[in-house]
């Protein structure tokens, strides 16, 4: 496998940023009240306008309904962002996580089954599913709270040298706003993985309660998902250290 640079001028020991920009439901305008009321008032004209949709204001009405519940249950406003009016709380500071693992397998092994992107719900408890879409782009699948329903994004990786460094981040305008990098250093007994990983919740009161309430959790989650990527490549095993059959794709990365 090539290294493959997507930066340049890139110093693979030097720290970065590994914040994401803020990008979808981050970009929320509208302030909770009005949310609220869009919802309720979107919801209302949408059910008035079905039982009517023969005539010309049955269509203005479901049209009216359907912009009313996207900028209620979303929070984002095309109009707001025209004008620069803004009704929501500045955007909540993202949840960072910093840690790190050795594992006793050699570096060029971890990298090759990290940069299978497809490998990492095998370790990482919050993903469903990553999907590879090309070379650079993913499709990321997590869990909702409590496991109720799912959210997807795209992800793109920024930088990767082989054996060495991935970063990546997810692609403006994703439903969650994404990012981290890890690096793999070669020692004496195997290799030290260091991970970064943020995630920013959206804007406003509800992603503020949200970043509250899940932050901790979150950090404690994404620490332990690392470690557990240690059983995964020493043992074979899931994290409840359950053996998992391999897929093709997979073997073939180990």
């Amino acid at each position: 496998m090539n290294t493959t640079d997507l930066t340049t001028n890139m110093n693979p020991d030097a720290e970065v940023s590994v914040i994401p920009p803020a990008t979808g439901t981050s970009t929320v305008n509208v302030g909770t009240t009005e949310r609220i009321v869009s919802t309720l008032g979107g919801a209302a004209l949408t059910v008035m306008a079905l039982r009517d949709l023969k005539s010309p204001s049955g269509i203005s009405m479901l049209i009216t309904g359907g912009f009313l519940l996207a900028r209620g249950l979303s929070g984002y406003c095309a109009v707001n962002n025209a004008i620069g009016r803004n009704t929501a709380h500045k955007g909540n500071s993202p949840v960072e996580v910093k840690t790190s693992v050795s594992i006793d397998k050699p570096r060029h092994e971890i990298y090759s089954f990290w940069r299978n992107l497809e490998n990492l719900p095998r370790f990482m408890k919050h993903l469903e599913k990553v999907e590879e879409i090309d070379q650079t782009r993913s499709r990321w699948t997590a869990k909702g709270p409590a496991g109720v329903g799912s959210v997807s994004w795209e992800a793109e990786i920024l930088e990767d040298h082989q054996n060495e460094f991935i970063s990546w981040r997810s692609l403006p305008g994703s439903t969650i706003d994404n990012a981290g990098q890890v690096r793999f250093v070669e020692t004496p007994n195997g290799t030290e993985i260091k991970a970064q990983i943020t995630y920013r919740f959206p804007a406003g009161e509800v992603g503020g309660m949200a970043a509250k309430l899940f932050g901790p959790m979150a950090k404690k989650m994404m620490t332990d998902d690392i470690r557990d990527l240690k059983s995964v490549m020493e043992n074979g095993n899931t994290p409840s250290g359950t053996p998992k059959k391999r897929n093709k794709k997979q073997e073939s990365t180990l």
